[in-house]
């Protein structure tokens, strides 16, 4: 196999998220892949004047390694690592390590996946799962509610009409506004479903300053809502409204925990602030070369809605995004399910991170 050929047979691996680099049985490197001189943070040409030993912190187990395979002593063969990386100084990555035998001769393939992302990958499908199957569910249980829900408030109004007691008054008009309430839920399950995208041009800090002017509104005193963006951030097609929507139902979350006491969500919404060092933070920042929902985009869009509050209950932290899952009294437990439901739709992903006295809602959306 000619140098020229292995390049133009190894332009595929480009488009892998995980590290890839070609081997000589010896450790130097033949080539390298876009993932690895990304993650790695050296350019693509000094990584192929090196040896692919330099990049581990510690390369006796991969030197073995190359040389058992190359030997043919065995066909593939697995380990984990620690990754350096550049500038000196940065943290290393914990990589699983893949070593497999190739078809041309004294080239041997190594793959590098790092671990945390393959655990992400796999919360984030297993995420994406759970809220398919949960849209479903709602929007099947929504529809049985509706119709004998409709029923019932006919009923009663005219029940209503018939009943000269005043007591039984006040009974039937308490259905009926029971009746109205639910009704209102059940809509609002069904909200994301039912509207199509309005798609245009979107810039996430118009989407941004809207949500504070709103939060500012309804907290005029006590709390800091902290702008931290990258202006140089493009705009993206996407529907301005259901954003809007997903990052005010976010920030509402934070401000009730704020306001709302301790992290236990025992004590219902007080509707205050007190005035110190309350914060939401806005921060805008963009991904290169990210994976999430399956995919590897190029570019994407991060955006961080920070709180210094209490945090998220322990017992909330897996069923956050599910429907009607609330830590407050009183709370519909939708929010964070329609935030989830809009940025889903706009091929993004959320997470969130949260320990006493900082929590960190992040969104991703791919960018063009």
């Amino acid at each position: 196999m000619t140098e020229g050929a292995s390049i133009a047979g190894f332009e595929a691996f480009d488009q892998l998220a995980t590290m890839v680099a070609l081997a000589a049985p010896d450790g130097r490197c033949l080539l390298a892949n876009s993932a690895l001189e990304n993650l790695v943070g050296i350019s693509r040409r000094t990584l192929q004047r090196g040896r692919v030993l330099d990049w581990l912190a510690d390369p006796a187990q991969l030197r073995e390694t190359l040389g058992l395979v190359a030997s043919n002593q065995v066909n593939t063969s697995r380990f984990d690592a620690h990754l350096k990386r550049m500038p000196v100084g940065s943290v290393d990555l914990h990589v699983h390590v893949i070593v497999s035998q190739t078809e041309w001769p004294e080239r041997v393939l190594v793959e590098m996946i790092e671990i945390e992302q393959q655990t992400r990958r796999e919360r984030e499908e297993r995420a994406h799962n759970l809220a398919q199957a949960n849209r479903e569910l709602v929007r099947n249980l929504a529809h049985e509610i509706k119709n004998p829900l409709g029923g019932i408030r006919g009923a009663a109004q005219l029940l209503a009409m018939d009943v000269n007691s005043p007591g039984l008054t006040e009974y039937t008009q308490i259905i009926i506004q029971e009746a109205d309430r639910l009704h209102a839920l059940v809509d609002r399950l069904l909200a994301p479903h039912r509207r199509p995208q309005v798609v245009a041009d979107v810039n996430i800090h118009e989407v941004c300053e809207r949500v504070r002017s709103l939060i500012l509104a309804e907290y005029p005193r006590g709390l800091a809502v902290v702008r931290d963006y990258d202006t140089s951030i493009p705009e993206f097609r996407g529907d301005r409204e259901q954003l809007i929507q997903a990052v005010l139902n976010i920030a509402h979350n934070a401000t009730q925990a704020l306001a709302g006491g301790p992290a236990d969500g025992d004590l219902p919404y007080t509707g205050r602030i007190a005035a110190g060092d309350a914060r939401l933070v806005l921060r805008t920042r963009t991904a290169r070369q990210v994976t999430f929902g399956r995919q590897r985009f190029r570019l994407a869009l991060e955006l961080h809605i920070e709180d210094n509050g209490p945090g998220v209950p322990e017992a909330l932290r897996e069923s956050l995004f599910q429907p009607l899952v609330s830590g407050r009294e009183g709370g519909s437990g939708l929010g964070l399910t329609l935030a989830q439901t809009f940025v889903q739709q706009h091929q993004g992903t959320i997470e969130c991170d949260s320990v006493p006295g900082k929590t960190v809602f992040k969104i991703l959306i791919p960018l063009p």
